[in-house]
C-alpha cells in the first residue's frame, strides 16, 4: 500500500499540468528543517489519549481519527478560542473523555454538534452529520473485531497493514482518487492513525509497528502549501488565483489530485535531501510534521491555501 502510494504520486508528479516540483528549492528547504529539528505535536491530543485502560486510549484514537477530517468546512467552523479548526475537534474530544463505542453507533449530526459546539442548523451541519457516518461505521468496526485493540492488532504491527485494514473495513477512509485514467491512492487518514497510535503508546505495545518509517507525508491541503510558499511546488496562475479567491476545489479534480500527489512526491525528495545532509533517520512523516507545525505560524495562515469539502482531509 505504501510503495503504491509513491510511485502513483510520482507519476502524477511527471506528467502534472497544474502543480509542479522545483528541484532547486528542496535541498535549501531540508537544510532549513534540519537546522530547526524534526520532531512530533507535544500538544496533540492525538498523542496524549485519554483513558484508564489501553483500549481506553486506543479506541480514543480510532475514534479521534475516525473524524479528523473536514479542512474544507473550518474557515466556517466554530473554534476555540485561539485554537485551530483540527484543535477545536481534537480538544473537544479530549474534555469528554472520548466516546464509546456505543455512543459511535449511535451518532448523530446533531449529537456531534452539540458534542464539538457547533450550530445544530448552521454551516457545518453537514460536516456534523459526516461526523457521525463516520463514528457509526467505526463503532461497527471496533464491534466486529470485538474491541479496538483486536482492530489494531489485527494489523500485525505492520502500518501497511492497518491502513489496508481501515480502507476495506471503512468507506471514508478508502482515499484513492483519479488522475489521467491512472488510480491514485494517498490515504492521508488510515496512515495518520499509525502514528497518532505509535505516539499514544510511546511506540510500545499496540503504538508498535514494525515499518513506521514507511509511511509517506499525510496528504492534505494545509504541507502542500507550506511548501509551495517555501518554493517547492509552484501552482500555475490559475490554480492559485482561484487559491487566493478561496474558490472550493472538487475532491478528485485535476488539480487538487496534484496538488496533495505531487506534495508526496516532493517530501520524498526533501526526505532524500536530509539524508544526504546527514539526517540519516529521516523519515516522511517527520517532514510532514515539520511542515504541518510551520502551517500554523501566523504569515502562513494569513495567505489562502486551498480547500476542499471531503473526508479524505
Amino acid at each position: 500500500m505504501l510503495e503504491d502510494i509513491r510511485e502513483g504520486c510520482a507519476r502524477v508528479a511527471a506528467r502534472a499540468h497544474h502543480v509542479h516540483l522545483m528541484p532547486e528549492a528542496v535541498p535549501v528547504l531540508a537544510a532549513d528543517l534540519a537546522g530547526e529539528g524534526l520532531g512530533t505535536d507535544p500538544e496533540d491530543p492525538a498523542h496524549h489519549a485519554v483513558g484508564d485502560t489501553e483500549e481506553d486510549r486506543a479506541r480514543f484514537v480510532l475514534a479521534l481519527d475516525a473524524v479528523n477530517f473536514g479542512s474544507g468546512w473550518f474557515p466556517v467552523l466554530r473554534k476555540a478560542p485561539g485554537a485551530s479548526g483540527y484543535h477545536t475537534i481534537a480538544g473537544a474530544l479530549r474534555d469528554r473523555g472520548g466516546v464509546s463505542v456505543a455512543e459511535m453507533r449511535s451518532a448523530r449530526g446533531e449529537w456531534c454538534a452539540e458534542l464539538f459546539g457547533q450550530d445544530p442548523d448552521g454551516p457545518v451541519a453537514d460536516l456534523m452529520g459526516l461526523f457521525a457516518r463516520s463514528w457509526n461505521r467505526m463503532g461497527e468496526v471496533i464491534e466486529d473485531f470485538g474491541s479496538a485493540l483486536e482492530l489494531v492488532a489485527a494489523a500485525g504491527q505492520s502500518a501497511d497493514r492497518l491502513v489496508e485494514l481501515l480502507a476495506w473495513e471503512h468507506r471514508m477512509y478508502r482515499d484513492v482518487s483519479e488522475h489521467d485514467g491512472e488510480r491514485v491512492p494517498l490515504f492521508k487518514r488510515a496512515q495518520i492513525t499509525a502514528v497518532d497510535l505509535a505516539q499514544a503508546f510511546g511506540g510500545e505495545g499496540p503504538g508498535h509497528f514494525d515499518d513506521l518509517d514507511r509511511l509517506t507525508m499525510f496528504a492534505d491541503n494545509l504541507v502542500p502549501h507550506v511548501l509551495r510558499l517555501a518554493g517547492v511546488l509552484a501552482y500555475d496562475d490559475a490554480l492559485l488565483a482561484r487559491i487566493e479567491a478561496e474558490d472550493l476545489l472538487e475532491h478528485g479534480s485535476a488539480e487538487e489530485v496534484e496538488i496533495r500527489a505531487v506534495a508526496v512526491h516532493a517530501v520524498e525528495q526533501v526526505v532524500a535531501a536530509l539524508r544526504d545532509q546527514g539526517v540519516a533517520d529521516a523519515t516522511a512523516g517527520q517532514v510532514d510534521m515539520a511542515l504541518w507545525h510551520r502551517g500554523g505560524r501566523p504569515e502562513a495562515k494569513a495567505i489562502p491555501r486551498h480547500r476542499t469539502r471531503t473526508t479524505a482531509y
